[in-house]
């Protein structure tokens, strides 16, 4: 009784679970676009993105003029004490308020560490924008993942019940055939055994489905509901072109992780010049206002000065104590060390998409295959329990011919989640992974039959 009761508790949880929460049922693409709008890691991306296009405008400055004013107000408190031979010693005291303001403009001419900057800020906004599309692939990849991980615990878990299903009726037909003295009690030992593991591993399934549910809830927020399924004789096609080898030159030119790499390498290349424009000189367009008021000679009387000035201002370093070589070296090995990582960056991109183009390809070869497995695991089913009630096989043929038809339904389902996914890492690969490829695949689902 007790075991009964944990059973129909856990049965209560998952149908609560799979239906309770089925207000509204979403598939691949549904799914997608409330990632869009949940997903913490997708909103830092894009935040990244927007702080990254402010390095244009940043590099932009330094190309236009800049304008300062400035302004001071003091008490003065000031003695004059003159001395003459012929009119003797004199002390003069003065206390007043002194004011000025001025207006500094500068317009740089010729400052090359600055026509560097500028192109360097463009190349960062590159790479911004590059690493942004990446992390928008990343999610692509993160919401199929996670909802192919439901689809495969549901599976996974519908296969076990089936299969412990299919043992308890072979148990209750041993215990009927030892009741009439047709079967040993190894018979009914063997299929206890079998079916206790069944329940077993239907609590581990209950158990991973809730996991997988809760991951994918992680992704957008909320509870989806029953998901849209794959249709049993879902078609998947084969990668077009059909040479991997395209693939792999396409990830490595195309990818948006190679494209990023390729434009912090040449942003580094540019930091080299810009500090080797250390020792260059600088030439500036220079206008200055400045406006006072204060006393006159002595204390006495006010006057008001005001100077204007327009002109060219030339600067030659000449020696800055040796940091300006030091920080060209610096830049040089880090300019280094962004080529060695796009070179880097190319190769895993290659290997990416090598791996998910074998992924799909052997992907279709292995369903194919388990279709057909499957058959014939249902056929060697159909002919062991025959042989079972002829007396030509024994209990654990038939045990065995069980569990081969849930291990392989298992397998089947997912290898078909497993290419699907290779499908859209390969495009991912090269750059290309987009709303239309999960259009495609959601066209492969159908929404989970009526209560």
């Amino acid at each position: 009784m007790p075991l009964k009761f944990r059973s129909y508790r856990r049965i209560v949880l998952l149908a609560g679970l799979l239906s309770g929460a089925s207000a509204f049922g979403a598939d691949l693409l549904q799914v997608y676009r409330d990632a869009l709008a949940y997903d913490a890691q997708y909103a830092a991306a894009r935040a990244n993105a927007v702080a990254g296009r402010e390095k244009l405008p940043q590099g932009l400055a330094g190309l236009l003029p800049t304008l300062n004013a400035s302004g001071n107000t003091f008490w003065n408190d000031s003695r004059f004490d003159t001395r003459s031979s012929s009119n003797g010693s004199a002390s003069y005291q003065a206390r007043y308020n002194s004011n000025g303001f001025g207006v500094n403009l500068t317009q740089p001419l010729f400052r090359w560490q600055n026509f560097v900057q500028y192109d360097q800020a463009k190349l960062l906004v590159m790479q911004a924008e590059a690493n942004f599309a990446q992390a928008g692939q990343d999610l692509i990849l993160r919401v199929a993942q996670a909802y192919f991980d439901v689809l495969f615990a549901i599976e996974n878990l519908q296969a076990v019940r089936i299969n412990k299903a299919a043992i308890a009726q072979q148990l209750a037909q041993a215990k009927k055939n030892f009741e009439v003295g047709t079967a040993t009690i190894t018979d009914t030992y063997e299929s206890q055994s079998r079916y206790d593991l069944a329940q077993a591993q239907e609590i581990a399934a209950e158990s991973d489905l809730e996991v997988k549910r809760y991951a994918l809830r992680v992704l957008i927020g909320k509870d989806p509901g029953e998901l849209h399924r794959l249709k049993p004789k879902a078609t998947i096609t084969p990668p077009q072109p059909a040479s991997m080898e395209q693939w792999v030159e396409a990830a490595e030119r195309d990818g948006f992780l190679v494209q990023a790499q390729q434009a912090a390498a040449e942003a580094a290349a540019k930091g080299v010049e810009i500090n080797r424009a250390g020792h260059y000189p600088t030439l500036d367009v220079v206008a200055n206002y400045n406006k006072s008021n204060g006393p006159g000679q002595l204390g006495i009387g006010e006057i008001d000065t005001t100077n204007r000035q327009i002109g060219l201002q030339l600067t030659i370093p000449i020696y800055q104590g040796g940091a300006v070589n030091s920080r060209t070296r610096e830049a040089v090995a880090r300019r280094d060390a962004e080529n060695a990582g796009l070179d880097n960056t190319r190769r895993v991109s290659g290997l990416s998409a090598r791996q998910a183009y074998l992924g799909v390809v052997n992907g279709l070869a292995g369903i194919r295959a388990l279709e057909a497995a499957l058959v014939s695991s249902l056929g060697s089913l159909e002919s062991n329990r025959l042989g079972y009630e002829v007396g030509v096989r024994i209990n654990i043929d038939v045990l065995n011919a069980e569990n081969q038809v849930y291990v392989t339904r298992r397998d089947l389902e997912k290898a078909r989640f497993d290419t699907l996914m290779s499908e859209l890492k390969l495009k991912a690969a090269v750059g290309a992974l987009g709303e239309p490829d999960l259009e495609r695949i959601n066209a492969l689902l159908i929404p989970p039959a009526a209560p």
